[in-house]
């Protein structure tokens, strides 16, 4: 039987990172009961907006196994709006006994009653925005946290009764050496977080720093950015280093102690359904997807206006299904299954593939092994390059 994954995005943080390119903005709690209101009403009509949207209803009749709120800075609302959300999802839901239920926090934004009350609410995972231990890192990207507080906030939800812990680091951050990205991964492995997301710095325009790199500025400490033959040589050193350490490397970014992937995440890999709640929040049944908008201003006006919130439905070609079943699927490094794709789509749809699969396995890139494709390890580093390559036939 088919499970689904439910969604919440916060997109409201207490500083802006420089190096953040996601929706997410600097607010007052003001807001935060407006928007939490505005999340009861999309629950309350999203039958209604998927009707008019052509979306079918039935993905909402799947159990949910899954709960990830995300942001920004879930934990921002507190505890209280918190459970209340969580009482509205069970009203419209139906939840499976076996509940994986992630919240991101901040370190220093949580304290130990947070902790506590959340985890009485029956959220068991936490997924933790360290990026780093080293303070002159954390302080040139405009991190409010120290290392320290990492530290104790791991250990301190470990007391509040989480057994499920997940931290994320990235490499490429300002001022960021050899060494000081060796003690990184000590100090992460010491702790022992049951997951860890291992992030390259990304250099684009939708961010300040990214922008300022771009543009060879100054401005957000660019200057200090390594080179990317180091995040190179800091990724390989983190996948080898984590391995070493008993984390299995199940996704490309991400790792974890044996039995400890993140569910959630496994449902974007494996192409699973989800349901997206909140502004610029996405969603998936296998034939479409969609997205809300992005501004939490013009998401909270139409539902206030009995307008539906979803800004954009893209209906996908079984073309573009095999596509995403190669390109998404090829992140996990256990690769993708043939079979699979061959009783969903059918030997003839899957034929034109056949040829490209070949050559990439020939030049190296991919290993088949029977029915199973992945990437060669070498390749991890390279892989956006060779998903490129199913994009299109």
């Amino acid at each position: 039987m088919k499970t689904l994954g439910i969604y919440i995005q916060v997109p409201f943080c207490a500083s802006k990172c420089s190096f953040c390119n996601f929706s997410s903005q600097v607010s007052k709690s003001a807001v935060f009961d407006p928007y939490c209101h505005a999340l009861g009403v999309e629950l309350e009509r999203l039958l209604e907006h998927y009707a008019a949207a052509g979306i079918s209803s039935g993905i909402v009749e799947f159990p949910i196994d899954t709960i990830y709120m995300g942001g920004g800075t879930p934990s921002l609302l507190g505890p209280n709006r918190i459970a209340d959300l969580l009482g509205l999802l069970r009203e419209y839901f139906g939840f499976e006994i076996q509940l994986e239920f992630t919240i991101e926090v901040t370190p220093g934004s949580v304290d130990r009653e947070f902790l506590r009350s959340v985890r009485s609410l029956g959220i068991n995972r936490l997924s933790v925005g360290a990026q780093t231990f080293e303070d002159r890192e954390l302080c040139a990207v405009g991190r409010l946290h120290s290392g320290d507080d990492t530290r104790d906030l791991v250990r301190e939800a470990s007391r509040a009764g989480f057994e499920n812990i997940s931290l994320d680091l990235i490499a490429g951050l300002p001022y960021q050496t050899e060494g000081s990205w060796l003690r990184n991964l000590e100090i992460a492995a010491q702790l022992r977080p049951q997951h860890l997301s291992v992030y390259l710095f990304e250099i684009d325009e939708r961010s300040r720093l990214g922008r300022e790199v771009i543009h060879g500025g100054d401005r957000y400490y660019a200057s200090g950015v390594p080179s990317e033959e180091f995040m190179a040589s800091a990724y390989e050193r983190g996948c080898e280093f984590l391995v070493q350490e008993g984390y299995t490397h199940y996704e490309l970014s991400n790792f974890a102690l044996p039995g400890q992937e993140s569910r959630h995440n496994q449902k974007y890999w494996q192409l699973d359904p989800y349901v997206g709640l909140g502004a610029g929040a996405h969603s998936f049944d296998g034939l479409h997807r969609w997205a809300n908008e992005t501004s939490p201003t013009d998401y909270q006006e139409k539902l206030n206006s009995s307008v539906s919130p979803i800004a954009e439905v893209r209906s996908l070609s079984p073309e573009e299904q095999l596509e995403e079943f190669f390109f998404i699927g090829l992140r996990q490094t256990r690769g993708v299954d043939i079979s699979i794709a061959r009783a969903r789509w059918g030997p003839k749809s899957l034929a034109p593939w056949q040829e490209k699969l070949k050559t990439l396995a020939d030049q190296g890139w991919l290993e088949i092994v029977g029915e199973q494709v992945r990437l060669a390890e070498h390749a991890y580093l390279l892989s956006n390059e060779i998903f490129q390559e199913f994009v299109t036939v």
